[in-house]
């Protein structure tokens, strides 16, 4: 059972920084891709970045510049440097990884979710 973990979020001021971690139960080598998505309230949840085993990275459009996403394969686990943060930031941030299956299909796995918050 695929098991990941968010932590790093919090409360930040406008133009602050944090750094979100997301670890994974297993070797992420595993996963075709991972990556981050957020949802605000009231909001259907968006890609924000993710990041395939090849290395390419996708950023949606009102994070380029200001996120970075990456990772550390000994420790398994994906990151997502949040810089010039504004309160449009604000948002609950969910890990996400996906891989095909042996049958082709594709499966979703989900973290439980961390926090961020851009007020002052």
């Amino acid at each position: 059972q695929v098991q990941l973990v968010e932590s790093g979020g919090g409360l930040v001021q406008p133009g602050g920084s944090l750094r979100l971690s997301c670890a994974a139960s297993g070797s992420i080598f595993s996963f075709n891709a991972m990556g981050w998505y957020r949802q605000a309230p009231g909001k259907e949840r968006e890609l924000v970045a993710d990041l395939t085993s090849g290395g390419s990275t996708n950023y949606a459009d009102s994070v380029k510049g200001r996120y970075t996403i990456s990772r550390d394969n000994a420790k398994n686990t994906v990151y997502l440097q949040m810089n010039s943060l504004k309160p449009e930031d604000t948002a609950v941030y969910y890990c996400n990884a996906k891989k095909i299956s042996d049958y082709g299909t594709l499966l979703n796995y989900w973290g439980q979710g961390t926090q961020v918050t851009v007020s002052s």
